[in-house]
């Protein structure tokens, strides 16, 4: 696949790809034969690809995105650039507003064939929103395609994997508690597999003619409230669980609470869902058919089991 990949030899920069989609994109990008820098503030994080990639393929900078002379370095001799930056804490209007802008700028100024810039569904069509995460998502999408205007724009669900942030924290607390409230029990999420979201990554930068100056939603194939996702990680754990819907009031007051694992951004936005809205084109258009969930999930569920796979159905 490297020899016929357009992208074979050409040196693409992850901006902030030590994460989790980060490593999947890297993935991607190797086998295409592609160069790669890994651009993030712990880069060593990523080191665990080192063997997946030949001799001189794979690089590490160390990066500050709120820095705008660190953001210009590590984009030097850039072929094409990968924004793959964000967070719920700090200056999110200068990490995913301002920064993904001077990313674009340097890209275009190294002369650089493709940008492709993360965002999420939960961008906002305007910043006059409480929704700090929202809102800088939106001025980060309007930044990049001021400054480069081939962009693609990438707004993936809430991706899901097996060494996931989000299955595995309500797997650990299932396998655990035998009560659980439930946030946003009816809120619908439509949860979008990491290896397809990587794969249209690469697909763009493969051919930033077809895909340059558009945004795409990326959402699974299927809808699943928070109540249905918590039963399902039940179900692949086979375990019997009590799960307990909470009124918005007691859930807006729990994340408003320092210390909590959801601040009020995240409550905000998991109230309102994260589906695709359907203005946008999605997998369709890179010849991708997305994975459900159920594909995976009692496998990667076996470890939460009390005798892993030899637990018997619907265990205390």
């Amino acid at each position: 696949m490297a020899n016929s990949s357009a992208l074979n030899g050409k040196l693409v920069v992850l901006m902030g790809g030590s994460g989790f989609l980060g490593n999947y994109v890297a993935q991607a990008l190797l086998e295409r034969g592609a160069r790669l820098r890994i651009a993030a503030r712990n880069p060593e994080k990523a080191f665990s690809l080192k063997p997946l990639a030949n001799l001189g393929q794979m690089q590490f900078a160390r990066c500050d995105a709120t820095d705008r002379q660190s953001v210009e370095r590590c984009i030097e001799g850039a072929d094409a650039v990968v924004n793959l930056v964000g967070s719920f804490e700090g200056d999110l209007y200068k990490l995913m507003g301002d920064a993904p802008g001077w990313m674009a700028e340097a890209a275009a100024k190294q002369g650089a064939d493709a940008f492709v810039h993360v965002s999420a569904i939960a961008a906002e069509p305007d910043e006059d929103t409480r929704n700090d995460y929202a809102a800088a998502k939106h001025r980060g999408e309007r930044m990049v395609t001021e400054a480069f205007k081939n962009a693609t724009i990438v707004r993936p669900s809430i991706v899901f994997g097996k060494d996931d942030n989000f299955l595995n924290m309500f797997g650990g607390l299932i396998s655990t508690l035998p009560v659980l409230p439930v946030f946003a029990p009816e809120a619908e999420l439509q949860l979008v597999y990491v290896d397809d979201v990587a794969e249209a990554i690469a697909r763009s930068l493969e051919n930033p003619t077809k895909h340059g100056g558009k945004t795409y939603e990326l959402g699974g194939p299927e809808k699943l409230t928070m109540m249905d996702i918590n039963q399902r990680i039940a179900d692949a754990q086979h375990r019997k669980r009590t799960f307990l819907p909470m009124p918005d009031a007691l859930s807006a007051t729990f994340a408003a609470l320092p210390g909590t694992p959801m601040g009020s951004d995240q409550w905000g936005l998991l109230k309102q869902g994260n589906v695709a809205s359907g203005d946008y084109p999605g997998f369709e258009k890179f010849g991708i058919e997305p994975k459900p969930l159920g594909l995976f999930l009692d496998k990667w569920m076996t470890r939460y089991r009390k005798h892993g796979r030899f637990e018997p159905r619907l265990s205390a």
